[in-house]
């Protein structure tokens, strides 16, 4: 019996634990007004033929609160990196100066706070 309760509880252990994992990842993807490369972490880049992550072709800075800095490794990707960025519909309009991708991540406006609590909002149909 005692092998029976250990075994339902390390379950649930494990369950709430990928849950909450999950619960992170979901929580990375909500943009509140800071600048972070994690923002950029779904982005997928046409790399010659081939959808690869956007931090696998390029550095990803923040060089102040409001701007994100994408350094492509190649030149000639900063048209790939621009289209990927804007096709990922995040609300980004990303520019380039020749060198590098820059993106400025607009303040939080009352209207974005208001979406920002109905995405953070838990589903009641998931609860169950």
């Amino acid at each position: 019996m005692n092998e029976e309760i250990t075994f339902v509880l390390d379950s649930a252990k494990e369950s709430m634990d990928a849950a909450l994992a999950h619960l992170e990842k979901a929580f990375v993807k909500i943009r509140a007004g800071k600048a972070s490369p994690v923002m950029l972490s779904t982005v997928m880049v046409d790399y010659y033929g081939t959808q690869t992550p956007l931090s696998q072709v390029a550095n990803i800075n923040t060089p102040d609160a409001r701007t994100l800095s994408v350094q492509p490794w190649e030149k000639n990707m900063i048209p790939e990196i621009e289209t990927a960025i804007m096709n990922a519909n995040l609300g980004f309009n990303p520019m380039n100066n020749g060198e590098s991708v820059i993106i400025n991540v607009p303040p939080l406006t009352e209207e974005r706070r208001i979406d920002l609590v109905k995405q953070a909002k838990p589903n009641p149909r998931m609860l169950v």
